[in-house]
């Protein structure tokens, strides 16, 4: 299967102008307040899952972190190279819930992004995905996780994922919690039309040595 196919790319190369004014509005700042403190200090290895717009990738960049950010959807990943570009930057066709291309390069992550992709997934899906999602982090690393709630956009595939769902995937791959937080939208919009936010971050259990 190509990563073109992949369900929850599902209306994401309509409009591509509109979907990168958007993104690209919202500042780093803001969007990861909630978790400014769980970003490790740079530089450090990051992989942002279904990066989009790549903003959030060159931000990390910006702030000396190397970043491998993957896009599945063909339109967005031209384009954020283009917008984006950024010599700590690798940029990679590649998306959940396999992440094969990813997985391939035999690279372990400081801190992943999982910003706005989650929900995109049907069940059997997440449960599929959260052991490859585990298994990029090194030890002691952060996994920083959100799930959209509210009225869904036309066009695009969303699921309503409860956090305990996603808390009880993450655990079994021995991620623990650090912190679990709701928030209603950033934009005006989206708050208006009653989205909210579910804010979830894992550290995987450093392994121990006898």
């Amino acid at each position: 299967m190509t990563t073109a196919s992949l369900d929850g790319t599902q209306g994401y190369d309509q409009d591509v102008e509109a979907f990168f004014a958007r993104a690209d509005a919202i500042a780093f700042a803001e969007k990861y307040a909630d978790v400014a403190h769980l970003i490790p200090a740079a530089p450090a290895e990051i992989l942002d899952i279904g990066a989009g717009s790549g903003k959030d990738a060159f931000d990390l960049a910006l702030q000396g972190h190397r970043v491998l950010a993957a896009e599945p959807t063909p339109a967005l990943l031209a384009e954020a190279m283009t917008r984006h570009a950024h010599p700590a930057i690798a940029w990679l066709d590649d998306g959940l819930p396999d992440l094969a291309a990813t997985r391939a390069r035999g690279q372990a992550f400081d801190l992943i992004l999982l910003s706005a992709v989650w929900m995109h997934l049907d069940a059997g899906q997440r449960r599929r995905a959260m052991p490859n999602v585990a298994g990029l982090l090194a030890d002691g690393g952060t996994l920083i996780l959100s799930l959209r709630h509210g009225p869904v956009p036309p066009g695009r595939r969303m699921f309503e994922v409860a956090a305990e769902e996603t808390i009880d995937l993450a655990r079994a791959e021995g991620l623990e919690v650090r912190l679990h937080q709701e928030r209603g939208s950033i934009q005006a919009a989206n708050r208006l039309a009653g989205v909210t936010w579910t804010i979830l971050a894992f550290q995987k259990v450093k392994s121990s040595t006898v």
